[in-house]
């Protein structure tokens, strides 16, 4: 996910960290492994609405496996997930360069993969350190359905004869709790011109309920999950 930075024709001063990119009216933000498309017209200042879709693309268990055991269970078909999402943004929260975004997601799945939803709350915080840096945090949970559940997380005869693990039938409910830290650094030192940016980013997740209590995950695998990423971007 990179928070590339545009300013609109009537830019006050105040960063507009919501818009990623835009085409003709729809505005297009970042979602890990997805996008999501923004209708709400923008004005230019004060605090802004968002309403539209999002998607996302799932490949869990698909393919490649890196747990020898977790291989030997039953590959679980690529996810295609759509559906509405809102969000608010204020700004001015501690000073007037800084805002708050809370967003929530809806998704279904349309490809047949689990035949679930999950809903997906998060906000996030961000803040220029100065013109050249800035930085955001972000905090977040995932609810699922029982399908979304029994698909990923459940154990039935015939995977625990094929795996060794034990049966296990999970519900839906919380998934897992999240939270990501990013710093962007203006190549050119001034973010409100544009041009090129390299980001920092570095998340922590913590799997929830019958997500944690899983043998996919309590015997071959974690409840606690990291990522890190290093990106490029750049702002027209």
């Amino acid at each position: 996910v990179l928070p590339t930075y545009e300013a609109p024709d009537d830019y006050t001063g105040a960063p507009v960290p919501l818009m990623q990119g835009k085409r003709g009216p729809v505005h297009i933000n970042p979602r890990p492994a997805g996008l999501a498309l923004d209708f709400l017209p923008k004005s230019g200042a004060g605090v802004q609405f968002s309403a539209g879709l999002n998607f996302r693309y799932r490949a869990n268990r698909n393919g490649d496996v890196g747990d020898e055991v977790v291989q030997l269970a039953s590959e679980v078909g690529r996810a295609f997930e759509v559906g509405p999402t809102v969000g608010v943004n204020i700004p001015g929260v501690m000073h007037a360069q800084d805002s708050l975004t809370i967003n929530l997601d809806a998704r279904w799945d349309v490809a047949g993969a689990h035949d679930g939803f999950v809903v997906v709350p998060s906000a996030t915080y961000f803040t220029p350190l100065s013109r050249a840096t800035a930085l955001s945090l972000t905090v977040g949970a995932k609810f699922v359905d029982d399908n979304f559940a029994d698909t990923y997380f459940s154990v039935d005869a015939a995977n625990a004869f094929a795996t060794g693990l034990p049966v296990f039938e999970a519900s839906g409910g919380l998934k897992n709790l999240n939270s990501t830290l990013l710093l962007g650094l203006d190549l050119n030192g001034n973010f409100e011109d544009g041009g090129a940016a390299v980001f920092v980013a570095g998340g922590y997740t913590r799997f929830q309920e019958d997500a944690a209590a899983s043998p996919f995950t309590s015997t071959r695998g974690s409840a606690n999950q990291f990522v890190g990423a290093v990106g490029v971007g750049y702002t027209f």
